[in-house]
């Protein structure tokens, strides 16, 4: 019974690292699983990049570099549609970024930190199962020792006792040897008694060593890679899961981009664009009027007859057939239409003078006339029509720029300086605002001097004010220009009516020489922003106030206390929430509003800004 046990729970202990071992070898596979889908899509999220890096050059490639607005071809809607599908398109690869993203954090970045995780979890846990082993081992090799250390001292105890017995039984051994071999007999197997309980001491150990090895060591370790191997299973199923869901949440917005280029593509109008086209390229010439008809067979003297070869079909009176003339009169005119109006009865320029009495009636012709008179004339109207088609060409080629725009076509010319006007005024409008917020930071330089010195903004103020009135004057110059220019077109129409609409306000009225008469709204604006200038600089404030309470456009929070003892100003706290009314122009003041109710300027370095 002693010796049977150990060899069973050798038998366990071989089965049990087996079962160890392959547990050992499905947590590596499982962990290099969770490696390789991460390495997957590691691999995909490389592509997603690469593709929308590609779309990214593909739109920087088509998109115009510079603002087209001014353009002519964004007049277009075709063109309007193009840039809007390659925005949409943009919007596109941005989403194949988003995606590529979700894929690198959510995946490969999650997955590749719980791998790491996982092995140290599954290092540590196979070696407290190592450790357990080995201490196995060792309660083994101990009860082994002591078997064996049991095993000889019996064997030497029984020898012993067997040289006794034959002492005692030889009548020529002496008593002191026979009492010697008892007494080594009885040591003998004194010693093999504690062998004996040595060895079953450590039988116990060992079989308590066992027990807890099998029974509750082993099966927690077994339980504990379990779990691991559950959690690391659990992952990488969210992780496939997340591969799917990454691409479904983008499927909105690029359903969203694919439903703009289909609006981009309804939004087509081949009519608009002809209409467009017409606008642009309107000239606002008088259509030509019809080409006289020039006759230069009146001076030929000889008798025509119905069989002559030289004589052209037409009249009997010599004159040549007006439906013959309708039939040629196409290769006369280059820039005829078809739909014209009825032109008026034919008339010869030269009237032919009466046939003279001293011709002869069958005499000779005119060495210029030796060819049929009907070829003669259309080649002289071609001579007269051939120096108008070169003169259009040269305009064509090199025509001579100027600055009023006389150059153009009179309603291209209207059309140039009505946008030039437009562009002086947004100027105008600009260097305006920018003369408005110099004075108000001069007012606040003057009532506080401890925030800066307010001859220091002299200079810049004056540049400001000769800017405007630079402005001013060219704005003048271009309306004068333009009132000439629809003038001449009123003047050259027979009607004296002008045939197409006038962009400009019908209640404005102008003089030649461009000026804006008493009473008209531009006049009214041009007095009141000359009066703006002798007013006093801080009463702009208090029209700021006046107004009604407008919708924040943002809000922002006071880094720094601010006292505002100057008038336009406000105090705040450090800290404290505002809303935003008006952003900073330019001259370091924004306007806010508190609260609790109250509104005024703040230095904008004091604010911490948010933009709706």
């Amino acid at each position: 019974m002693l010796g049977f046990a150990p060899v069973k729970g050798v038998l366990l202990k071989n089965r049990i690292k087996d079962q160890f071992d392959d547990v050992e070898r499905h947590t590596q596979w499982g962990l290099d699983l969770m490696e390789k889908y991460v390495k997957f899509v590691k691999e995909r999220t490389e592509i997603e990049q690469a593709y929308a890096k590609q779309l990214r050059n593909l739109v920087k490639k088509y998109l115009p570099k510079r603002n087209t607005r001014e353009d002519p071809e964004s007049k277009f809607c075709q063109y309007q549609a193009f840039l809007q599908v390659v925005k949409e398109l943009n919007d596109f690869a941005g989403q194949r970024e988003v995606v590529a993203e979700n894929l690198m954090t959510q995946i490969c970045v999650e997955l590749s930190k719980h791998a790491q995780e996982l092995k140290q979890e599954r290092k540590s846990h196979f070696q407290e199962g190592r450790r357990a082993q080995q201490q196995l081992e060792n309660s083994f090799k101990q009860l082994e020792n002591s078997k064996r250390k049991f095993e000889r001292d019996c064997r030497e105890a029984e020898k012993a006792m067997l040289v006794a017995e034959k002492l005692d039984q030889d009548l020529n051994a002496t008593k002191a040897d026979v009492e010697k071999a008892k007494q080594q007999a009885n040591l003998r197997s004194h010693m093999a008694e504690e062998s004996k309980n040595e060895y079953a001491s450590f039988l116990q150990k060992f079989n308590r060593d066992q027990s807890q090895f099998y029974f509750l060591e082993m099966p927690q370790i077994f339980n504990k890679l379990q779990e691991m191997d559950e959690r690391r299973t659990v992952r990488l199923k969210e992780g496939y899961g997340i591969f799917s869901e990454t691409e479904r949440q983008v499927m909105p917005i690029i359903g969203k981009c694919l439903d703009g280029m289909k609006a981009a593509a309804d939004s087509v109008n081949e009519k608009n664009d002809s209409q467009v086209l017409i606008e642009l390229h309107k000239s606002g010439f008088e259509r030509p009027g019809d080409v006289d008809f020039e006759d230069f067979s009146q001076p030929i003297n000889r008798t025509s007859s119905d069989s002559s070869l030289g004589t052209p079909r037409g009249t009997l009176d010599g004159r040549l057939d007006p439906r013959l003339l309708g039939k040629n009169k196409g290769k006369r005119w280059l820039f005829s239409k078809k739909n014209k109006l009825p032109p008026p009865p034919l008339s010869p320029v030269i009237s032919a003078p009466p046939p003279s009495s001293s011709s002869a009636t069958n005499g000779p012709p005119s060495p210029k006339f030796t060819r049929d008179p009907l070829s003669y004339c259309l080649n002289e109207i071609n001579k007269t029509v051939k120096p108008r088609i070169a003169s259009f060409r040269s305009l064509k080629r090199g025509p001579v720029i100027t600055e009023d725009f006389s150059h153009l076509p009179p309603e291209q010319r209207r059309k140039k300086l009505q946008q030039k006007i437009e562009e002086r005024n947004r100027e105008l409008q600009k260097e305006i605002d920018q003369r408005d917020a110099l004075n108000k930071m001069k007012d606040v330089y003057q009532k506080t001097p401890q925030m800066g010195d307010p001859a220091s903004l002299e200079p810049k103020i004056s540049e400001t004010l000769s800017n405007i009135e630079k402005l001013r004057l060219e704005i003048q110059k271009y309306e004068s220009w333009l009132a000439e220019a629809e003038s001449r077109m009123l003047s050259n129409r027979p009607d004296n009516t002008l045939r197409y609409s006038r962009h400009l306000d019908p209640t404005t009225t102008l003089n030649n020489n461009g000026s804006h008469e008493k009473g008209s709204p531009d006049a009214t604006h041009s007095d009141d922003s000359q009066d703006a200038l002798n007013q006093p600089i801080y009463t702009e404030f208090d029209e700021d106030f006046e107004e009604d309470l407008a919708s924040p456009i943002g809000t922002c929070v006071a880094m720094y206390q601010f006292e505002g003892s100057s008038e336009g100003t406000i105090s705040m706290t450090e800290g404290e929430e505002l809303s935003l009314m008006e952003e900073d122009k330019g001259d370091g003041w924004t306007r806010v509003r508190r609260s609790k109710g109250g509104e005024g300027y703040v230095p904008t370095s004091y604010l911490r800004v948010t933009l709706n």
